[in-house]
């Protein structure tokens, strides 16, 4: 008898490695007893898979108001999260051979998910401290290094430990070759429809309601209880499991401390601070004006003056546009504004133009609801809330003016850089009417985006002028079909003081645009690229002397600059 078991395990040796590894499966089963009720097995690739989806979203909005929300942060995010992902299904699938112990893989899921639910606690405080760093070291692709960095020191670790659940739950699941492939579809669905649902959630129900923070928070504990739930059922978790009671003390004590929705916590004066599907947004004011910021790092997107006077900033160079579309000669003149933002444009030029109407497109409905509250945009401008590009694709009106304000930092649409976007534009002008593109990062870079913003624009337009605005980083270019209304003759008749003043600084700083053939499509449109090169530009620009403080006196001599 002996022998002949012998020559059956040398006839088929894996027969046996499977029923030992089925016996220590099933024994492991009994021992655990909620392992044998599959549906708690995918609900642990449920929520597993919601809750990476959440983390990479919630990370997008972390990240956005230091290092905006760009193509290339997101190819960031997204690269550091398959990294994280990948080394956590060789591990888990390595150690789930080794030693098949759930015990550990829900003590991971306990880990993950006090990790996640510090990051609103000493995330934005990561973040500043890393480009703090970097930004005295390195002296181009900050965004991408800085952006890196922030990813990897952040998310790597819980979403490593979450990359571990798939490959483990499959070896804890599998006690024979009969069924393992539908079951590890079965297991592979539930982490996908998760991960389906944990896309949309955060998008459109948690953060616009609750915030950043908070979502992180509500998955967290998510992750936690299911967890718990484990530990609790197996009646381990204070005999075995210390960590657990531990781990809920330190998520209640985030819930307290990390529930705010502050990215300025330097900030404590702000009139509205919050956030949209689209933005991180801030209303801070004084005496003098209101602002609205979107980015924490990339200054101001809209002012408005409580004097009601001009604002000093690239709005007041736009309002050319309606002197050179012969504002004095029409006795009516529509404005169409893309990206009307709290709607300083449309207000400065309902004020200062008795024959004009103004339309607005806003793809941020938020904040066209705090453009109302806070900024005095008037009833009579109708904001459609819409992407610029597609509302052109949706209407005929023929506009005499069309505001192109859509750029924010190096956040620029390439759907509306293109050949294809500002043939769309001139397309819907009147005979004569006249677009103004602002453009925010100002360089003298040959191939800096506006250079290619330009060339692009004049492809299409034949007349192309630009002004530099004074004091900023921004350019305004003006472009129409034919030679516009003379400017001068226009201002001659403009009786308010101020803004004739404006338009003579302005037809003072206009100069014809010289196209070259950096020309954009939809097809090729680099935009994050080029504006990421502008970016290191103007770091290097503004911190140059820093730098220079830091390296002849250290740190101690640069902290004393700065105070």
């Amino acid at each position: 008898m002996e022998s002949e078991k012998i020559t059956e395990e040398a006839i088929d040796p894996v027969v046996v490695r499977e029923n030992d590894e089925g016996k220590a499966i099933r024994s492991l089963a009994e021992r655990r007893p909620i392992l044998r009720k599959r549906i708690f097995l995918y609900l642990t690739e449920f929520f597993a898979g919601m809750s990476v989806m959440a983390v990479e979203l919630g990370a997008s909005r972390l990240l956005a108001p230091y290092f905006s929300s760009s193509q290339i942060v997101w190819t960031i995010i997204i690269g550091t999260i398959m990294i994280a992902m990948a080394l956590g299904n060789i591990y888990g699938g390595r150690s789930a051979d080794k030693k098949p112990d759930p015990d550990k893989l829900y003590a991971r899921v306990v880990i993950a998910a006090i990790w996640i639910a510090l990051i609103p606690v000493v995330g934005r405080y990561i973040i500043l401290g890393i480009s703090a760093l970097l930004i005295f070291t390195v002296s181009s692709n900050f965004l991408v290094i800085a952006g890196f960095a922030a990813c990897m020191v952040i998310f790597v670790f819980p979403l490593f430990l979450l990359g571990t659940v798939t490959p483990s739950l499959v070896k804890f699941a599998t006690d024979n070759l009969e069924d393992n492939g539908r079951l590890v579809g079965n297991l592979n669905a539930a982490n996908t429809v998760g991960s389906i649902i944990g896309t949309f959630v955060p998008t459109f129900v948690s953060i616009p309601a609750v915030g950043t923070s908070v979502t992180f928070l509500i998955f967290a504990g998510i992750l936690l209880a299911l967890a718990a739930t484990y530990f609790i059922s197996s009646g381990i978790a204070v005999k075995k499991i210390k960590k657990v009671p531990a781990a809920m003390i330190i998520f209640l004590l985030c819930c307290i401390f990390g529930h705010g929705n502050s990215f300025a916590f330097w900030q404590n004066d702000l009139t509205y601070e919050g956030e949209s599907i689209y933005n991180y947004l801030q209303v801070y004011e004084d005496e003098n004006q209101v602002v609205l910021s979107t980015n924490v790092l990339f200054g101001v997107q809209s002012v408005y003056r409580k004097d009601k006077a001009l604002t000093g900033m690239y709005y007041d160079y736009a309002m050319a546009a309606p002197f050179l579309a012969g504002v004095h000669d029409r006795a009516e003149l529509s404005i169409l504004v893309l990206g009307n933002g709290s709607g300083t444009y449309a207000t400065q030029c309902q004020r200062y133009f008795s024959n004009v109407t103004v339309e607005g497109v806003e793809i941020d409905g938020k904040i066209t609801e705090l453009a109302e509250k806070y900024f005095a945009l008037s009833p009579e401008v109708k904001v459609t809330t819409y992407d610029g590009r597609a509302f052109l694709n949706a209407v005929d009106t023929k506009y005499d003016v069309i505001m192109v304000d859509a750029y924010q930092d190096i956040t620029i649409p390439f759907q509306m850089s293109s050949v294809e976007f500002f043939t769309l534009v001139k397309d819907h002008l009147t005979d004569g009417g006249v677009m103004v593109v602002n453009m925010n990062m100002k360089g003298d870079r040959e191939d800096g985006i506006n250079r290619y913003l330009a060339d692009t624009i004049a492809s299409v337009f034949p007349w192309v002028e630009t002004a530099d605005v004074a004091g900023a980083t921004n350019m305004e270019l003006f472009a129409c079909m034919k030679k516009p209304a003379d400017l001068a003759q226009q201002i001659a008749k403009e009786e308010n003081a101020d803004l004739a003043e404006m338009m003579n600084t302005v037809a003072g700083r206009l100069t014809p645009y010289e196209a070259g053939d950096r020309i954009m499509t939809d097809d090729r449109a680099p935009v994050e690229l080029l504006g990421m090169r502008m970016i290191d530009d103007l770091i290097r620009e503004e911190v140059e002397q820093y730098r220079k403080v830091y390296r002849e006196g250290g740190i101690s001599a640069l902290l004393k600059e700065l105070n």
